[in-house]
């Protein structure tokens, strides 16, 4: 009985660990149109969590720049781009860190979280204004 109570915990402990997993391919879906824009990898480097564009749907869009940036930025491929930086897990979400929108140029600061295993919430946000996203894991 005592083997079972240990495998159950173990068991749970490797989902819980499993359930929080934010890295890999992500599809973004347009907020208007409601279609796949892109997919953004999100990875860890140290202790921290980072997204980039690593695939734009509309092959018209593949070369386009980010004109309106205001940092290092500024006027580099979108596709490639790095726009999330500096995320930092905190319990069930992932915070601390900023996003950049590149159809504006605009830095907000970001959290994500876990909806279940294939959804992301993706938050943009400046004081108490913000917009969420869900973005789709590419299995």
């Amino acid at each position: 009985m005592k083997k079972l109570g240990l495998s159950i915990t173990f068991l749970l402990l490797i989902l819980s660990i499993n359930a929080q997993n934010i890295t890999g391919k992500w599809k973004t879906i347009d907020d208007e149109t409601k279609k796949e824009k892109s997919v953004v990898e999100i990875f860890k480097k140290g202790d921290k969590y980072f997204g980039k564009i690593i695939s734009i749907v509309d092959t018209a869009k593949k070369n386009s720049k980010c004109t309106l940036c205001k940092d290092s930025r500024k006027n580099q491929l979108i596709l490639g781009m790095e726009i999330i930086k500096n995320l930092k897990k905190d319990d069930d979400e992932f915070e601390d860190g900023t996003i950049l929108d590149p159809k504006n140029g605009k830095i907000y600061d970001c959290k994500i979280w876990l909806e279940d295993d294939n959804t992301l919430n993706v938050r943009g946000y400046i004081a108490f204004f913000f917009r969420t996203q869900e973005w789709i894991r590419v299995k």
